[in-house]
C-alpha cells in the first residue's frame, strides 16, 4: 500500500475505512492468539510476534480516533 502514512494528509473517509479495518485486523489477531494459546499449537516466538503486531494495530487504532475525535475542552 503506498498511501500516505502522516494522518494529516488524509480525509476523515479514508480514516473512517482504515479505522475499521485495523480494528478487525486487531480482533482477527485477537482470535488467533486465542485459538493458538487454548490448542497449544503455537511456539512462544510465534505468540509474542502477533502480540506486537497486536499492539501497533492499536496504537495506529488509538491515533485515527484522536484525529477523527479530538479531545474538546468545555
Amino acid at each position: 500500500m503506498n498511501a500516505p502514512t502522516d494522518l494529516s494528509m488524509k480525509t476523515d473517509d479514508v480514516l473512517k475505512v482504515e479505522l475499521e479495518v485495523f480494528r478487525r485486523e486487531h480482533r482477527d489477531l485477537d482470535e488467533a492468539i486465542r485459538a493458538m494459546q487454548q490448542t497449544g499449537t503455537a511456539d512462544q516466538l510465534t505468540l509474542q510476534r502477533l502480540k506486537k503486531k497486536k499492539l501497533v494495530l492499536k496504537d495506529k487504532i488509538a491515533q485515527i480516533e484522536d484525529r477523527l475525535l479530538p479531545d474538546i475542552i468545555a
